[in-house]
C-alpha cells in the first residue's frame, strides 16, 4: 500500500513541478503574513523554504512513534509545496518557532463567577496572540439585574462582559499579523436572549465577535407550534420568564437580514454527535462555526486542494453531441492525501506547543483533528458541472463519503501504530466493531473550514463555497488583491471570446448575467454566489455535513434585494435539512472585503 501511494506522488510530481508556481497574490499574502522575518522586519524566508520549515517541523513528530521523520517530511513539503493540501494558517505561521502553537481553534469555558470570566479572558489573550481563535459560550453568566449574593449587587448580565472581551481582543494581534477573532454563543433559552440578538444592530458593537444563538429542538418545536417557551436561569437552574418563539425568532431574522448576526447552531444536534458525551457537553464553536468543541478543547485543520485532484482524460461525446469535460477525479491522488492528511494533523497534535495546559490535556486526550477541502467549486467547473445542480449535490456527497471513509481508515491505522485516543474508552466509538479494527486515533477526523487566505495561496476557490464572482476585487490583510477566474479567462481564450473589453464588462457586474457573447453553456458553469438560491446554498452544506465529523463553514449569500422571508426560510431549511449551523449574509448589509474589479491589466 506505501509503494502504491509513493507511486502515486510521484506520477503526480511527473505532471506538476514539485513546488507549484504561486499566483502573485499568493506571493503579497504570503509576504504578509506568513514568511519569517528578522527583527527589523524583514523578510528571511522563501516559500519553498516556508514549506520546509513547516514539513520538517511536523515530521519531526514521527520519531516519538519510532517512524521514518525524513521520509515524511518529504511527503509533507511535497504535498503543501505542490498546493494539494495546506494546514490552518497558525502551522504555517508558527512551526519552527520557539512558541510554536498550531491549532486554530479553541473553546474556553466562561463560568458564572469573576475568576472565570477573567481566567478564559487571559487564557483568550494568550490564544489569540498565538493565532488561534477563540470561542465562548455566555449561557452559564447570571442574566442581566439578577442578584449577586456575595456582594448584594446586581449583575450586569452576558452581554456586558463581551464587551470587555471585545475590548481585549482589539489591542491584541495574532502572529503580529492578525486581529483576533471570536465567537460568542447564547443560548436561545437565556434571559438575555433578546438584548443578545439585537446587539450587533449597532455598528460599534463587538467587531471581533461572530455570535450565534444556541437553539434547541425544543425551541425549533415551539417555533412550529406557534408555541412560547420557557426562558432559564442559569444561575438557579428556575424558570424565569417565558416568550412566545415566533417573536424571537423574528428578532433573529431582523438581526441577520440587517447585520449577517447572529447565525445559529443546533445544539442539540451538535451534541447528538459528541463523540465523547462522557467527557463533557458541547457548548460552543470556533469563530466560523465549523468546529464544535468540548470547554477546553482544541483542534488543528487542514484542507485539501480538490481543484488539483483531477486529471485529464480522454474528452466524452455527451448526449448532446456535445463534447463533455477532459478531467475526471483522481481517486488514488485524493485517497493518499487523506492518508497523508490525517497523519500530518495527527503528527501537528504532539509538534504543537500550547499555552494552555487545560487545552494540551484536552487536546491530545481527545485528539481531533479537522481534515476538509477547498477548491470545490473549481473542481465542479473542470468537470463541467454546474454549482448548484443535481450532479454536483450527488458528486458532494460521493466525495465526502469518500473523504471521511478514508480518514477513518487512516486514523484506525495510526491508532494500531500509536494507540487509540485516551478518552476512546466510554466514547461513541467504544463498540466491539470498532474496536476489533484497533480502534481510532482521533475522535474526529473531518471539518470543513471556509479557508480564507489559505485558498488564495493554493489558487483555488474557498472551501466549498461557489466563486463570489468572475472579477473583483478584496481587501486581504489590508491589501488589495484584483482577481479574474483563470478557468474563465482560459475558457473565453479556447472559445474564441475573450476580449479584454469583455473582462472590464464583467468587471462592473461580477457575473456573467446579460452579456451575449458568452455561449450560454458557459453562462450556465460559471456560476456565481448571488446566481444561486439560497435553497440550494444550504443543500450544498447539507449534503457535506452528511459526511462531516465535525461542521461545515458555509455561508448563504443573499441578494440585497433579499426580504426576511428568505432569512427565515434558510434557517428553517438548514435545520430540517441536518446542518449543525448556519450564517447568512445579505449583500451590502455591511462592509466587506469583496467588491468589483474596476481596472484590468
Amino acid at each position: 500500500m506505501e509503494f502504491i501511494c509513493i507511486l502515486v506522488l510521484v506520477i503526480w510530481n511527473l505532471r506538476y513541478n514539485s513546488l507549484m508556481e504561486l499566483t502573485e497574490n499568493a506571493l503579497k499574502v504570503l509576504k504578509k503574513r506568513y514568511l519569517l522575518r528578522d527583527e527589523h522586519g524583514n523578510i528571511t524566508e522563501t516559500p519553498e523554504e516556508l514549506f520546509r520549515r513547516v514539513a520538517r517541523t511536523i515530521a519531526s513528530t514521527e520519531k516519538i512513534y519510532g517512524g521514518r521523520a525524513g521520509e515524511w517530511e518529504v511527503k509533507f513539503y511535497d504535498a503543501m509545496s505542490g498546493l494539494l493540501f495546506l494546514p490552518n494558517t497558525p502551522t504555517l505561521i508558527n512551526a519552527g518557532k520557539e512558541h510554536g502553537q498550531l491549532a486554530a481553534c479553541f473553546v474556553l469555558p466562561v463560568d458564572d463567577s469573576m475568576s472565570s470570566i477573567f481566567d478564559s479572558l487571559k487564557n483568550a489573550a494568550l490564544i489569540l496572540q498565538s493565532g488561534g481563535g477563540t470561542g465562548f459560550s455566555f449561557s452559564r453568566l447570571r442574566p442581566r439585574s439578577d442578584i449577586v449574593k456575595s456582594t448584594g449587587g446586581i449583575a450586569s448580565g452576558p452581554v456586558s462582559f463581551m464587551r470587555i472581551y471585545n475590548t481585549a481582543t482589539e489591542v491584541i494581534k495574532q502572529g503580529g499579523a492578525r486581529r483576533g477573532a471570536n465567537m460568542g454563543i447564547l443560548r436561545v433559552d437565556h434571559p438575555d436572549v433578546l438584548e443578545f440578538i439585537k446587539i450587533k444592530r449597532h455598528a460599534e458593537e463587538l467587531l471581533n465577535f461572530n455570535i450565534s444563538i444556541a437553539v434547541t429542538d425544543e425551541f425549533m418545536a415551539a417555533l412550529k407550534k406557534n408555541a412560547i417557551y420557557p426562558l432559564l436561569n442559569p444561575r438557579s437552574g428556575q424558570v424565569e420568564g417565558k416568550l412566545k418563539a415566533k417573536k424571537v425568532f423574528d428578532e433573529i431574522v431582523e438581526s441577520a437580514w440587517e447585520t449577517g448576526d447572529p447565525g445559529l447552531i443546533f445544539i442539540d444536534r451538535i451534541n447528538r454527535d459528541n463523540p465523547t458525551p462522557h467527557i463533557g457537553e458541547i457548548e460552543s464553536t470556533n469563530p466560523c462555526g465549523e468546529q464544535p468543541l468540548l470547554p477546553f478543547e482544541a483542534c488543528i485543520l487542514g484542507s485539501i486542494n480538490l481543484s488539483r485532484v483531477v486529471r485529464r482524460c480522454a474528452p466524452r461525446l455527451a448526449p448532446t453531441g456535445k463534447t463533455g469535460s477532459a478531467y475526471e477525479i483522481d481517486w488514488d491522488l485524493l485517497s493518499y492525501l487523506v492518508q497523508l492528511g490525517v497523519r500530518f494533523l495527527d503528527d501537528a497534535i504532539d509538534a504543537n506547543k500550547y499555552p494552555i495546559t487545560e487545552v494540551e490535556t484536552m487536546h491530545k486526550g481527545n485528539r481531533k483533528i479537522g481534515l476538509g477541502v477547498m477548491g470545490w467549486a473549481d473542481m465542479l467547473i473542470k468537470l463541467g458541472i454546474r454549482y448548484n445542480s443535481p450532479r454536483a449535490f450527488e458528486l458532494a456527497r460521493t466525495v465526502m463519503s469518500f473523504i471521511r471513509e478514508k480518514a477513518r481508515d487512516a486514523s484506525s491505522g495510526l491508532a494500531n501504530e500509536r494507540g487509540m485516543f485516551p478518552n476512546f474508552k466510554g466514547s461513541v466509538y467504544d463498540t466491539p466493531e470498532i474496536i476489533s479494527k484497533g480502534g481510532l486515533r482521533n475522535a474526529t477526523t473531518t471539518t470543513i473550514a471556509p479557508t480564507g487566505t489559505l485558498s488564495i495561496i493554493a489558487g483555488c476557490s474557498s472551501g466549498i463555497e461557489p466563486l463570489f464572482a468572475i472579477a473583483y476585487k478584496r481587501r486581504v490583510l489590508e491589501t488589495e488583491l484584483y482577481e479574474i477566474h483563470p478557468y474563465f479567462r482560459e475558457t473565453a481564450k479556447r472559445r474564441g471570446f475573450y476580449s479584454p473589453e469583455l473582462i472590464r464588462k464583467i468587471s462592473l457586474k461580477g457575473n456573467l448575467r446579460g452579456l451575449g457573447e458568452i455561449p450560454s453553456d458557459v453562462k450556465k458553469l460559471f456560476v456565481t454566489a448571488h446566481d444561486i438560491s439560497p435553497d440550494d446554498h444550504v443543500e450544498m452544506q447539507a449534503v457535506f455535513q452528511e459526511y462531516t465529523d465535525n461542521a461545515v463553514s458555509k455561508t448563504i449569500n443573499l441578494k440585497h434585494r433579499a426580504a426576511r422571508d428568505d432569512v427565515a426560510r434558510a434557517f428553517m431549511l438548514a435545520y430540517e435539512k441536518g446542518c449543525k449551523g448556519i450564517t447568512v449574509f445579505r449583500y451590502g448589509s455591511k462592509p466587506g472585503t469583496l467588491v468589483k474589479l474596476d481596472e484590468v491589466d
